[in-house]
Formats: structure tokens, sequence, C-alpha cells
């Protein structure tokens, strides 16, 4: 930047405008992060199998028209470029494309980088600004770095499962592919912190993130627990040190009751006219209501299930003030009026089937803006305006799709 730009007022835009990112990736680890980056304005270019692409793509059912729901939720914002990256003329391409890129991210098997020669010593050396996260199960060092995995492997090992599900039953994945997705988050916040530092540093940086690693911070209570030397435990939709905290049923369905303090338990007693309970000396304070947990379900329940889901809503919620929620199906977690309220979900154009939904990222700058402004892309949707913008003519565009960089090679020209 020179001297001028730096006394000049700054352009509107987006946060990360400017910046491009290279995505190797395929599901949902590093598909979440660059699509954390695109949301922000970066441009991000998801270089996919030729032919194919991203696995994602294919995962379903369901599908509309051919393509998975699954695949948008983590690819809004999106180029996308088939390359072949076993073809040395494609290889070519993609090192030039490293030549202006800001970000690399992969998620490969340790060691595959290195076999297709686009592994961090090898592109640093096209520019050495290059910001390379490299995400896999376990990390690139250890014992176990050499194996694949997935989210419910990684489930498994983190202790996840051992904490979720009901006593006295089997371990019980989180519904959603929570360490991916957690992954996914460290992966974008480590390729901000990056491209931070090199704001200040001009150095590249090399992220090794490992799913597991990723997975273990996000314990935090029941870490805590082992530090004091206990055991989790599967406890359902109760807490290990705050009660009442924890599911109930009600006349017609489930309310979440949020207890984290003295004065809450009291309001809760109030506003359900159970002022009894405070009284009783296994109830009294948070350590006791702990260590009696059945007993105070069953107390609480009782009243509850004497009226419907929202009526307690109203009462417990909107006039006691006491945090209180219903358990929503996802239909009604992504339509209902405060997420109408907050743009959460919204409509984006489609380049083959019209509007479809946008599930749109929470973060809401005063000063800044983001959001995303194209729909997942077609397989291999920008292919020619990838290299086009980097000054490559129409012939010549000719030459790099016959000799095969974007997959259907013709022999003689590999």
């Amino acid at each position: 930047m020179s001297d001028t730009d730096t006394d000049s007022p700054p352009t509107q835009g987006k946060m990360l405008e400017g910046v491009k990112v290279l995505d190797l990736s395929t599901f949902v680890t590093g598909g979440f992060s660059s699509a954390m980056l695109a949301n922000l304005g970066a441009e991000v270019i998801k270089i996919e199998q030729p032919g194919y692409g991203d696995a994602i793509r294919h995962t379903g059912p369901p599908f509309i028209q051919g393509e998975s729901p699954y695949y948008w939720t983590v690819n809004y914002g999106k180029r996308s470029l088939e390359l072949d990256l076993k073809n040395d003329r494609a290889k070519e391409a993609f090192y030039e494309l490293v030549e202006h890129a800001d970000v690399v991210v992969q998620n490969y098997r340790p060691g595959t980088a290195e076999r297709l020669d686009i592994d961090y010593d090898t592109l640093s050396e096209y520019n050495d600004r290059l910001i390379y996260l490299a995400i896999s199960a376990f990390g690139q060092t250890g014992p176990w770095a050499k194996r694949s995995g997935y989210d419910l492997l990684i489930q498994g090992m983190s202790g996840l499962m051992s904490v979720t599900g009901e006593e006295g039953r089997q371990p019980v994945k989180v519904g959603v592919p929570m360490t991916d997705l957690i992954t996914g988050m460290w992966a974008g916040f480590g390729a901000m912190a990056s491209l931070y530092r090199r704001e200040r540093t001009g150095e590249g940086e090399y992220i090794d993130l490992g799913m597991l690693d990723a997975t273990l911070p996000w314990l935090t209570k029941q870490a805590g627990q082992v530090f004091a030397g206990e055991e989790p435990k599967r406890m359902g939709t109760k807490d290990p040190v705050l009660a009442p905290y924890q599911t109930f049923e009600t006349a017609d369905g489930y309310l979440n009751v949020c207890i984290l303090n003295e004065k809450l338990w009291h309001e809760l007693c109030e506003v359900i006219d159970r002022p009894d309970l405070p009284a009783d000396e296994r109830f009294a304070r948070n350590a006791d209501r702990v260590a009696n947990q059945d007993a105070l379900e069953a107390e609480i329940e009782a009243t509850l299930t004497e009226r419907t889901t929202d009526e307690w809503i109203e009462i417990v919620a909107e006039e006691g003030g006491v945090p209180a929620g219903p358990v929503y199906g996802v239909e009604e977690a992504l339509n209902n009026p405060q997420v109408d309220a907050r743009g959460a979900v919204s409509e984006i154009e489609h380049p083959e089937l019209g509007e479809i939904p946008v599930i749109e990222h929470p973060l809401k700058f005063a000063n800044g803006e983001s959001g995303f402004d194209r729909a997942p892309p077609l397989l291999g949707e920008h292919n020619r305006d990838v290299f086009a913008e980097l000054g490559y003519s129409e012939a010549e565009l000719d030459e790099l799709e016959a000799a095969g960089i974007f997959g259907d090679a013709d022999d003689s020209d590999d």
C-alpha cells in the first residue's frame, strides 16, 4: 500500500473485499470456513474434481432437481472451477492462481498435498505471503495423523458422544455434524487471525488444524468435571452443574427452562406458583438441586404438564422474564417471527432453480458489510471466468480446455 493509499478514506465494501481464497476442500470443514470468508466479502474459488465436483454435491437425499440442498448450506457465495490437479498444465495454472491468492484451504489426509505438489512448501515458493490452511482429522503430527476421520469418529473420540444421550442408554451423536462445523469455525478464525498478522508483518502462514484438537476446547464444563476428579456422564437434557437447566414435558409438548442463579430460581417458582420448592431443603441452593435432579424434575414437571407450551411461554418467559423456550422442529426454527425480523433466512437467485433459501451468517456489523451475494455455484460454472480475469484471451482459454485442465482431456495434449 502506498503512502497516498494510507491517507485515503476507507472505501465502502465488505469486510474482506479484495481477499482471494482458493478452496480445495470437500464436504463441510473447509467448506464452512470458506463460506464464512465469502460472507465477509472474500472471493472464494471452489476448486473441484472435473465432472464430479465436491462429493457433498451428491450427498442425499433430499435432492432438488438433482442438486443437494446440503451442498448449498456450506457453499453460498463461491465460484466453481473444475481443475484436474493430476494434469501438469492444470497444475501450472493452479500455481498461477496461487500467485494472486491470499488463502488456500485444503482438507486432504496428511501426505496427499505433498504427493500432488500443492503443499505449503511448494506453494509458498510462488507466494511467500500465502496463508495455507491444512485441515485433517487428527492434525499433521502424532500417532493418528495418517488416519482418515469424519464427524462421527471425532464426536466419539472427543468425548462428545459420551455425554450426549440418556443415562443407561447408548451414546448418541449430536444431530448436526458438530465437529465438522466446530473445525470450520476454527479454520475461519485462524485464517482471519493470519490475515491480520500478515498486515503487520508481511509474512504468510501455515496452519495445521486437526478436528480432534478443534473439538476438545468445546468440552468446557465436562472438562472441568474431569479436572476436579469427576466422571462426566450422559444426563439427557439435564446439566451437570446447573439445575433446573433442562427440558420438561408440558400438556402438549416440551419446554426448556434455564436457571443459572438463585434469583432466577425464586422467580421461576413464583411464576409457576410453586413457592414450596425453594423452602424444600433438597432444592434450596443450586448445589442441592443438582444433587437431587430427579426429584426436582418430578416436582416441576407435575406443574408444567397442567398447561400447554404456549401458555407457559406466555407466563414464564413473556410475563415472568425467566429464560424459557419451546423445542422447535427445524422448520419452525427457520420460520418464526424472530428469525424473520433478523433476516436470518432469506433468498438468493440460483442460475437454474430461481430463488433458493439462504441461511445468512450472524455477524451484524455497525460499520462493515457482510452477506452472501451469489448462490452456490454450479459445477465448473466459472471455469473460463477465473482465468479470463487473470488476462487469458479467448484463444488461450480454448487452449487450456484442449489441454484438459477442466477435465475431458485429449490424451495427446497431456
